[in-house]
């Protein structure tokens, strides 16, 4: 897809903290949570709930009463008269959101919405299904976050597997991966220097329940604290590989959100430019950021040379590796303050988060264009182009 009149305002957007699942949001309603943040972000901004003229909702692990999707997070926020889709494409529901949005105002079908995702992976639903063809009718039963984290339908292998594909194919060592996990983990500490300077400009905290007390979550929480030395004593996850728990990503919980206009703001532009999206093949999943983010530039009309910043969906440190090479970029300039492999990964908002990164480092670097893709369940990836002057 390619657009000329989708924009983002300068500042309307934000994420909540991220948080390793079982941790601080792990008791929270991801959409009420969302609700809650959005009705106070937007009420102190210039673009009011009341304002807005739909809602592009992204949701990937079920929760209570989601079946009422965007209509009732809308109303949730204040705007009982906005609805919009719900939509779920796994990890990559963050672009697939944005892309939906922006097919709205392109095509003059509002000039304003708010495209948003949030999930929870923590305390995931057990789905119970009827199978009258099973002896006496028993059920199906399907743990929606483990089930599916263990085993893809069609590839039938784990999602770790497709990371040990990629490394035993191209060769990444252990202690290539090593060394790349270390400097994504720097890159997340410069996002926290100056008490956290960088993320203040964007993260918002959000207010949760602990007992009878309520607190205020200001910042991500749960992630490691690593070194050369930690990661060097991680055994691989499989008997024989070379990915560790140092070289992937935790699920997480959260939440992200930005506006879409069809006219730029008037002290600066960020403008959406194409959405892309690719496949490769079964069990090789994080190879298809590479398929996803040349059909968003050539969407464009740009090249790898012309982005100014890369940030990646990298569940997988081999990730990073692949798309190095394949794309002929220094990994070394991808994914500065930070990437989901550090601070986590609650499916629909990550790659939300990483767009508004994306968009705040080219804001303090002077402007120019932006890349973010990264993988999904069942070998998908999905790309954003972005330009901000």
């Amino acid at each position: 897809m390619q657009f000329d009149r989708v924009f983002i305002p300068m500042g309307a957007y934000w994420t909540s903290p991220f948080c390793r699942w079982q941790g601080a949001l792990s008791g929270e309603h991801p959409l009420s949570l969302l609700a809650a943040a959005g009705s106070e972000v937007l009420a102190q901004s210039a673009h009011p709930i009341d304002s807005l003229e739909g809602l592009h909702l992204g949701t990937t692990v079920p929760s209570h009463k989601c079946f009422w999707g965007a209509p009732w997070v809308a109303a949730l926020m204040g705007n009982d008269r906005m609805t919009g889709p719900t939509l779920s494409q796994a990890c990559a529901t963050s672009a697939r959101v944005l892309a939906s949005g922006a097919a709205a105002i392109q095509t003059g079908a509002a000039s304003r919405l708010l495209a948003a995702a949030a999930d929870r992976t923590s305390n995931g639903p057990l789905v119970v299904y009827p199978n009258p063809a099973n002896p006496g009718g028993a059920t199906q039963c399907e743990n929606w976050v483990l089930d599916n984290f263990q085993n893809d339908p069609y590839a039938s292998l784990a999602m770790v597997d497709t990371a040990e594909n990629i490394a035993r194919r191209f060769g990444f060592s252990r202690e290539a991966q090593d060394d790349v996990t270390l400097l994504r983990y720097n890159q997340y500490l410069d996002a926290l220097a100056s008490d956290r300077a960088f993320q203040r400009r964007y993260m918002r905290p959000v207010v949760v329940r602990q007992g009878k007390a309520h607190i205020e979550v200001t910042q991500d929480s749960g992630i490691a604290e690593t070194s050369a030395e930690a990661l060097a004593r991680l055994r691989p996850v499989r008997e024989g590989g070379t990915v560790t728990f140092g070289g992937q990503t935790h699920p997480a919980d959260g939440h992200a959100a930005i506006v879409l206009a069809s006219e730029p703001s008037t002290n600066g532009r960020v403008q959406l430019l194409s959405y892309g999206e690719g496949r490769v093949e079964k069990g090789h999943m994080g190879m298809a950021a590479v398929p996803a983010a040349r059909a968003a530039l050539a969407h464009a009309g740009k090249t790898i040379a012309d982005m100014k910043v890369i940030k990646t969906h990298n569940p997988f440190v081999v990730n990073d590796l692949y798309f190095a090479a394949e794309m002929g970029v220094g990994i070394e300039g991808m994914n500065n303050f930070g990437s989901s492999l550090i601070f986590g990964h609650p499916q629909g908002p990550t790659g939300m988060r990483l767009v508004i990164e994306m968009i705040e480092e080219l804001l303090l670097s002077g402007g120019g264009y932006g890349l973010f893709t990264g993988c999904a369940a069942g070998d998908t990836g999905a790309a954003i182009v972005l330009r901000v002057e």
